[in-house]
């Protein structure tokens, strides 16, 4: 856990450059997220230096935003953002917030890069309204083409962690074993292929 701290803290000046090149994918992002959002209260895991949650807080109720990396949340906190978002540093396997605490979690591009995903569901699911939605945007390393392979090589070599390979298949029934229905998935093109989904809790 350290040393994936360590890796987002020392990348967090430079994390906005490196994704201005997926800019097209997440604009389409942004539009698929502000619906779900729209007047609702929203908790951000692994949110970075905020990117998501600045361009749809105009949409949101308010919107809570988190990350592991200090660095991250103190870079976030420096470039302007809006009224209702609130910064803070947190562990996405053990969050402080209450049962029931949010109408919508978002996790994006987070899944694939920690040890146990599952657990990190399992603490969404608590914190989650029983209505609420789980919007969980994530890069499906499965089905890279020959550059993305090298991109990620690369990157792995830089100390990036990458702890699960999907194809999108795999990812969207990773979620449906872990107990969430799948309302809606779409695969994005970006640098690697990005598998943008919105789940619910499923009935026990």
């Amino acid at each position: 856990m350290k040393n994936r701290r360590n890796f987002w803290d020392r990348t967090a000046k430079i994390y906005d450059r490196f994704m201005r090149r997926d800019a097209a994918a997440y604009d389409r992002m942004y539009a698929l997220l502000r619906p779900v959002v729209r007047d609702k209260t929203v908790l951000e895991l692994a949110a970075g230096t905020g990117l998501i949650a600045k361009h749809i807080a105009n949409a949101a109720e308010y919107i809570e935003v988190t990350d592991a990396s200090e660095q991250m949340i103190r870079q976030a906190e420096r470039e302007n953002h809006a009224e209702n978002l609130h910064f803070s540093v947190q562990d996405m396997f053990c969050l402080p917030y209450a049962d029931a605490a949010f109408d919508v979690v978002i996790v994006s591009n987070a899944l694939h890069i920690v040890p146990q995903p599952e657990r990190a569901l399992h603490e969404i699911k608590r914190v989650l309204k029983n209505d609420g939605v789980l919007a969980a945007p994530t890069f499906t390393h499965a089905e890279n083409s020959f550059p993305g392979k090298i991109k990620a090589f690369v990157m792995n070599l830089a100390g990036f962690p990458l702890h699960s390979k999907w194809t999108s298949e795999e990812y969207l029934k990773f979620l449906q074993q872990n107990d969430w229905t799948v309302r809606k998935s779409v695969v994005l093109k970006a640098s690697f292929p990005l598998t943008y989904t919105e789940c619910v809790k499923s009935e026990v």
